[in-house]
Parts: structure tokens; sequence; C-alpha cells
């Protein structure tokens, strides 16, 4: 069945190739059609189908940039009309917790940069957009983000499809690869913004505390006594 599956795909010429290339792509971040349905493996089989003259490269790679930045456009206008109650409407609510906190966390420790970054990560790059919407990140600054990482992200995964050509399984595993990394790179600086927040606010507390105990501060800055 997979076979038979995968020969019909193969089979497609023309403009249902570019259909569902464009729909994907833009659905992905605009509707969160991604954290079921990944635009990028989209991309890699209209590469191959490129590669084997069934559609125009150069066509490809116009739709394909264009359709990921108008969906990551849309999914940050989304973020910026419902705010933060989105997480709690019918929609918001079907997503899990864990994927709309890593993509909050993301967008809070790296701004421009995880909207760039976050193209390579299934989920970042389902949530992102709608999120930097949602902190109300300058369009601006957003769409320079999203034009770099959209036009970066879409070109390079049609071309490593029209390279790989029928080798589609083994560019998906080097992309799987990519986002790990990316990923655990992500991580680790959150990991590290969360500490050093942490120990500025434990020193600030011990100088504070030292400050009372000495009578340097004035009256009206130290503690309320509770007696």
């Amino acid at each position: 069945m997979i076979t038979s599956l995968f020969q019909m795909v193969m089979a497609l010429h023309g403009w249902p190739v570019y259909a569902i290339l464009v729909a994907l792509a833009f659905l992905e971040a605009a509707a969160f059609v991604g954290l079921v349905l990944p635009g990028e493996t989209a991309l890699l089989v209209a590469g191959v189908l490129a590669a084997r003259g069934n559609i125009d490269l150069t066509v490809l790679l116009m739709l394909a940039i264009v359709a990921a930045i108008a969906g990551d456009s849309v999914g940050y206008l989304v973020g910026r009309h419902f705010g933060p109650r989105l997480r709690l409407t019918r929609l918001g609510l079907r997503i899990k917790t864990r994927h709309w906190d890593r993509a909050e966390e993301t967008v809070a420790a790296h701004g421009f940069w995880a909207v760039v970054a976050g193209r390579w990560v299934g989920v970042l790059r389902a949530l992102v957009p709608t999120v930097a919407g949602m902190v109300e990140m300058p369009y601006r600054r957003f769409l320079s983000a999203n034009v770099l990482g959209g036009t970066a992200w879409a070109g390079a995964v049609v071309l490593l499809g029209y390279s790989a050509g029928s080798s589609l399984t083994h560019i998906q595993s080097i992309l799987s690869h990519i986002s790990l990394l990316i990923l655990g790179a992500l991580a680790a600086a959150v990991v590290l913004v969360v500490v050093r927040a942490r120990r500025r606010r434990g020193v600030s507390a011990a100088v504070t505390a030292d400050l009372e105990q000495e009578g340097d501060l004035e009256p009206t800055l130290r503690r309320p006594s509770l007696l």
C-alpha cells in the first residue's frame, strides 16, 4: 500500500503539486497544521518531483518561499489578535501545554532568532509565529526574521529534495538530525537564561539582606516588620 501511494505521488504533475505544496506550507503555522503534518515533507517530495521533471524548480521555489512567509505572517496576526487567551480557546486547548511552553520559552530567550531558527524544528515552526504575535513582538522585527527564516528553510529543503532525486528517506534522516541539534541548542540556551536569572535574583536578595543588617538601607526601603 505504501509503495502504491508513493508511486501515485511520484506520478503527480503540474498544478496539483503546486496547490498541495502551497496549502501545506501556508497552513503549517497559519492553522497549526504543522503539528500533525509537517510541511517539510511536502517540500522534500516537491523537490524530488522537480528533479524528475514533473514540475518546474524555479516556480516551486518561489511558491514555497511565498507560502511559508505568508503562513507565518497569518500565524503572527492570529496570536496578536487573540493574545494569551488563545491558549484557552478550543483550538488552543488541543495543543499540548508543553508545546506552548517550549515555544514561549524559545521566543522569550531568543526573540528574532527564535523565528529564524524555529523553522527547523517541527513544533516550533508551527507555534513560534503565533507566540511572537501573542507577546507582541514588533511586526517589522518579526517580518524580517520571517523572510530570512522562510527563504532559507523553504529554499534549502526544496533544493535538498531536488538534489536527492529519489533518495527521499536519506534526506529526511539528515533533516531530523539537524532539527534535533537546533532544538538541543535552543533548549540549552533557555536553561542558561533561567539559571542566570535565578543567580541574579539570589545575589540581589543576599545584598539586600546584608545592607538591612548593616543599617545602610533607608527606612522606607526596609522590609516592613511583622511585629
